[in-house]
């Protein structure tokens, strides 16, 4: 009986590990969209619109996984670069500002392979 329940537990762990995705499933091109109710406060400040913090928090939804995390991380630095006159630190603290818990700092230092997600 013992021996069964080793077999079970084998195949639980089996079966989470093939589970897990490896790859992203969120596109840059989905990122942008998203982020893109934000990119007026991240410049001009002023009042954070409404609208950002519903993106925010959508991309957080989103990104449940670590490839999905990760790909979200290097989308946010390509597109920022792009975008002139970026204020950083709004950029740092607008997950904070909209109540969403990150548990590592954005910005464009940011090492995006260290992002994972607890399981």
């Amino acid at each position: 009986m013992a021996f069964a329940s080793k077999i079970i537990t084998c195949l639980l762990v089996l079966a989470i590990y093939i589970a897990t995705p490896t790859e992203s499933l969120i596109t840059c091109g989905t990122v942008s969209s998203t982020m893109a109710q934000c990119i007026s406060y991240l410049t001009n400040g002023g009042p954070l619109p409404s609208s950002c913090c519903v993106a925010v928090k959508s991309l957080n939804q989103l990104a449940q996984t670590t490839p999905d995390r990760r790909q979200v991380c290097e989308c946010l630095k390509s597109a920022g670069k792009e975008i002139k006159g970026l204020k950083i630190d709004l950029v740092a603290s607008l997950p904070t500002t909209c109540g969403v818990s990150l548990s590592y700092p954005i910005g464009f230092d940011t090492n995006c392979d260290s992002i994972s997600v607890a399981v």
